[in-house]
C-alpha cells in the first residue's frame, strides 16, 4: 500500500495538470479599428481591444500603442463588429448528435468522439462557452481544457438526478423492480443519469457529482417530453428531496437548477432554494412573480413547433405539442416582468438541429429585438455561469468585453444588431478567439 500511494497521488496530480485550461501566458494581440458590442449595453463604440495572455487588458477609443516585437500580433478589424463569444446556457454535449437508442447502446468512446467533433464545430460557429445540463461530459471537458480537441468552455453538471420514473429515468420496464442483483443501469454506469428517491439519496448523488467536478447540480423536478414514463404535468421530487440537493450544492458554494414546466413543479423547487429554472413553458403569472421576488434565473428556450421529423415517439410528440402551446405566454410574461432571461438550445438526439445553432438563435426574433437577443446569448448567460462562484472551472468573466474579462471574442463582417441573420453565414464570422487563442481566422 505504501508503494501504491505515491503512484496514485501522482496520477491524480497528472490528471489535474491535463484538465487545466491551456492559454498563452505572454502573447499580446491588438484588435484595432472595430465596432465593439460589449455584451451589456445597447450602444456600441468604435475602438480597440488589447489582449494579453488569455484576458482583455485594455479597451480604448484611442489608439493603443504596442511595441513591435514578434510576440505582438496586430489585427486590423477594418470597422468590423466585435462582440463576446456566444454562450449556450442549456446544452447536452453528449446527447445532441446521436439518437436516444444510439446513446443507450453505443460504446462511450464512440459517443465521446462524436461529441468532440460537435464541440469543434460549435467553436467554429462562435460558441466559446456552454453550460452542460446533464450527461457524462467530464472526459470531453478535460480533453478540451487540455487542448486535445478544440471546443467551448464547459460548465458541467455531470449526471442529472432523477426520481424513479422521472424525466431522467432511462431504465426499461424489465429493469424494475430494482434490486442488488440488477446493479446499476447503463445510463447510471456511464454517469448520464442518477436515480435517487429520498433526501439522503439525493444528497449523496449531488455530492458525487460535485466530487467529480460539477459546477452546478441539475435535478429533474417535473415531467418531460423525451422521457418514457412521466406525463408532462407530473411534479417530481418532494420539497425535502430538492432541498437536500440545494444544501449539498450551497455547502460547495454553488447552486441547483431544475428541469420543470408547470407552476406546481416550479414553485416547489423555488421554495426548496433552487436558483435557476430551466424551461417553464407552462408557467403562470403567479409563479413568474415568485421568480422575480426570489431573484431566480430563468433559462427559457425558444421551443416552437417545427413539424414532426420522426425523432420522437408518438407519446413524446403529444407532450411536445402540449408544451409548445405555452411558449409564447412564457416569453410574454418574462417580458412583462422584465426578467433577465438566459438563452439555451437544449438540442437532444438531433444531428441536423445540432449542426445549426444559428437557426435556434434566430427563433428568438419572435419575441425580442436583435440587441436583446445578443445580450442574452452573451452578458446574461455569463451572469448565469457566474452563479457557480468558486466552483466555476474557469477564472474570469465571460460574456462581456471589459478589462479583465477572459478573451473570448468573435469578429463579424457585418453588424449583428442591425442584421442578426448574418449569424447564419459562416464566412461572415471572420475570427473566433477563445482564451486569447485564435481558432478561426478568415481575415485577409
Amino acid at each position: 500500500m505504501q508503494t501504491f500511494r505515491p503512484l496514485f497521488l501522482g496520477l491524480i496530480l497528472f490528471s489535474h495538470f491535463l484538465s487545466r485550461p491551456v492559454y498563452s501566458q505572454e502573447k499580446i494581440i491588438l484588435i484595432s479599428n472595430v465596432e465593439i458590442f460589449n455584451g451589456k449595453d445597447d450602444q456600441t463604440i468604435q475602438g480597440n481591444v488589447l489582449i494579453t495572455g488569455n484576458k482583455i487588458s485594455k479597451i480604448s477609443t484611442s489608439p493603443i500603442p504596442t511595441n513591435k516585437s514578434a510576440n505582438v500580433e496586430i489585427i486590423d478589424g477594418k470597422g468590423r463588429f466585435l462582440m463576446p463569444g456566444l454562450i449556450d446556457a442549456h446544452y447536452h454535449s453528449m446527447f445532441a448528435n446521436l439518437s436516444q437508442i444510439a446513446l443507450l447502446t453505443s460504446n462511450l468512446g464512440f459517443v465521446n468522439l462524436v461529441a468532440g467533433k460537435n464541440a469543434e464545430a460549435l467553436l467554429q460557429k462562435g460558441y466559446t462557452s456552454l453550460r452542460d445540463l446533464g450527461g457524462p461530459v467530464f472526459g470531453l471537458k478535460q480533453a478540451i481544457d487540455a487542448g486535445v480537441v478544440a471546443g467551448p468552455r464547459i460548465w458541467p453538471s455531470g449526471s442529472f438526478i432523477s426520481q424513479t420514473g422521472g424525466h431522467g429515468d432511462f431504465r426499461l420496464p424489465n429493469d424494475i423492480p430494482s434490486d442488488a442483483s440488477n446493479g446499476l443501469s447503463y445510463a447510471e454506469r456511464i454517469n448520464a443519469a442518477a436515480i435517487a428517491d429520498s433526501p439522503d439519496a439525493v444528497r449523496l448523488k449531488a455530492r458525487e457529482q460535485l466530487m467529480l467536478g460539477a459546477s452546478q447540480i441539475k435535478l429533474m423536478a417535473g415531467g418531460g417530453v423525451s422521457s418514457i414514463y412521466d406525463p408532462l404535468d407530473v411534479t417530481q421530487y418532494t420539497e425535502q428531496e430538492i432541498r437536500a440537493a440545494v444544501e449539498a450544492a450551497e455547502n460547495w458554494g454553488t447552486y441547483v437548477t431544475v428541469h420543470a414546466y408547470t407552476p406546481r413543479a416550479i414553485q416547489q423547487a423555488i421554495r426548496a432554494g433552487v436558483k435557476c429554472i430551466d424551461h417553464g413553458q407552462l408557467i403562470d403569472e403567479e409563479t413568474v412573480k415568485l421568480m422575480v421576488e426570489r431573484n431566480v434565473f430563468w433559462s427559457l428556450q425558444p421551443f416552437v413547433d417545427e413539424g414532426d421529423k420522426g425523432v420522437l415517439s408518438p407519446e413524446s410528440r403529444a407532450k411536445q405539442l402540449e408544451m409548445y402551446q405555452g411558449t409564447d405566454t412564457a416569453f410574454e410574461l418574462a417580458k412583462k416582468y422584465k426578467m433577465k432571461i438566459a438563452y439555451g438550445t437544449d438540442v437532444l438526439f438531433d444531428a441536423q438541429k445540432a449542426s445549426r445553432p444559428d437557426l435556434q438563435l434566430l427563433k428568438m426574433k419572435r419575441w425580442f429585438s436583435n440587441v436583446e437577443i445578443l445580450k442574452m446569448v452573451t452578458g446574461n448567460n455569463g451572469e448565469l455561469l457566474a452563479l457557480s462562484g468558486k466552483k466555476s472551472p474557469y477564472t474570469g468573466k465571460v460574456g462581456v468585453i471589459e478589462e479583465g474579462a477572459l478573451a473570448d471574442l468573435i469578429l463579424m463582417d457585418g453588424n449583428l444588431i442591425q442584421n442578426l441573420e448574418l449569424i447564419s453565414e459562416p464566412e461572415k464570422m471572420v475570427l473566433v478567439m477563445k482564451n486569447g487563442i485564435i481558432y478561426k481566422n478568415l481575415i485577409r
